[in-house]
């Protein structure tokens, strides 16, 4: 399956965002990539190299950004039972996916619920 190019770039940038947070790290557990930051992932990315549809799942605790996210299409709680606690997979490539910049805010928005306190002020002060 061909990754279509606007989402790889999408991807490629959010990732790119994820990993720039302070203490975050990636890891590859289960075969696929996800930002880490004290060892707790702040977002799943998946993989980019076509065996499964590219998107993003990140933990949303604001109303307004879970219904958004929600809203997007393609999109459903992440599974195994990830949802139930505000999580949401969004996928890159269906027609109306949300741009870079609002994926970034989502990623950012993760962060900030699973980051330690001392991470977020470091954040804050950039």
């Amino acid at each position: 399956m061909a990754v279509p190019r606007n989402a790889l770039k999408k991807w490629e940038k959010v990732r790119a965002f994820a990993l720039a947070m302070p203490g975050a790290v990636e890891e590859f557990p289960w075969g696929e990539s996800v930002a880490k930051v004290d060892k707790k992932v702040f977002v799943f990315l998946g993989v980019a190299d076509g065996t499964w549809p590219l998107g993003l799942t990140v933990k949303l605790k604001g109303d307004e950004a879970h219904a958004h996210a929600l809203s997007c299409p393609g999109a459903e709680p992440a599974g195994y039972g990830l949802g139930k606690a505000g999580w949401v997979r969004v996928p890159l490539a269906e027609a109306g996916a949300p741009a870079a910049g609002l994926l970034c805010e989502w990623v950012e928005e993760s962060y900030r619920v699973i980051a330690p306190r001392r991470l977020t002020a470091e954040l804050d002060g950039r």
